[in-house]
């Protein structure tokens, strides 16, 4: 069965006991395999409660929930599909990134200085342009990782306050400034989405509106650093989310920064913090 996702098209494989003709174990029909299936497993189960009856010592072996399999898998597919979205619409490349669970990263450095908010050093690059099967395979070799975004090629990152994001965002919007993809972390930043070089230009650019010398929460994300993007989760603390989801222009062609940086110094410099 094929599928498509903005034009990326794609094929799905029929599901493991689908019971147009596929044949179960034992030579049964799908639906017998399933219950022969039901019926092995049931048998399992009781044989190792008598086992644990007999051996009442022995440890017992750890069986991760269903319920957090369920959601582990559906995370999983849904980074998947966004890698996808980022490779093949808006044309970034996307690179697997660690995760944090309990302070604790899953690099296996224990001293980490950013857990699960940095790349794997280990896992390459799902490069720009790369097809829904090509990313879909690409990421099936590290399941759970974060989704992150190289910064410095497709576009550079002007961040402030969340507060101050927030509501400079408003502002740019009725003023009908136009605006790239704008994301919210769960540390309370906003990341504006600019056009490659902003990095660069910042000072510059502040000194010229005036602002160099003002104590602002506003910096600038260039080569070499990389953001998490949505769905993905950053650092044990939550998902990224959207405040401003990319489209086909927006995504390929990002503002200048100097179009929205009066407004975001302005605000932020009224909204500390």
């Amino acid at each position: 069965m094929g599928f498509t996702i903005g034009g990326i098209r794609g094929t799905k494989e029929p599901r493991s006991g689908d019971r147009s003709g596929t044949r179960g174990t034992a030579g049964e029909t799908g639906d017998s395999g399933s219950r022969w299936a039901r019926d092995t497993d049931r048998g399992t189960r009781q044989a190792a409660k008598e086992d644990r009856d007999r051996n009442p010592g022995q440890p017992r072996e750890y069986k991760e929930p269903r319920a957090a399999v369920r959601r582990r898998r559906a995370a999983a597919s849904e980074c998947g599909t966004a890698v996808a979205e980022y490779t093949g619409l808006w044309g970034w490349a996307v690179v697997p990134g660690a995760r944090a669970q309990d302070g604790r990263c899953s690099c296996g450095v224990p001293d980490c200085a950013a857990p699960g908010a940095h790349p794997l050093d280990f896992a390459p690059e799902v490069p720009a342009g790369a097809t829904l099967d090509e990313a879909t395979r690409a990421w099936g070799h590290f399941p759970g990782a974060a989704v992150m975004l190289p910064v410095g090629r497709a576009f550079d990152v002007i961040e402030v306050a969340e507060t101050a994001g927030r509501r400079a965002l408003v502002r740019l919007e009725r003023m009908g400034v136009p605006l790239g993809p704008v994301t919210a972390t769960p540390e309370g930043r906003t990341h504006f989405l600019v056009a490659p070089g902003a990095a660069a230009e910042l000072p510059q650019l502040l000194y010229r509106m005036g602002w160099d010398d003002a104590a602002l929460d506003l910096g600038a994300l260039g080569p070499g650093a990389y953001i998490t993007a949505p769905p993905s989760d950053r650092g044990g603390l939550g998902p990224v989310r959207w405040l401003r989801a990319p489209d086909p222009d927006s995504a390929t062609h990002p503002p200048h920064a100097r179009l929205l940086l009066g407004t975001l110094a302005y605000v932020a410099h009224r909204s500390p913090g």
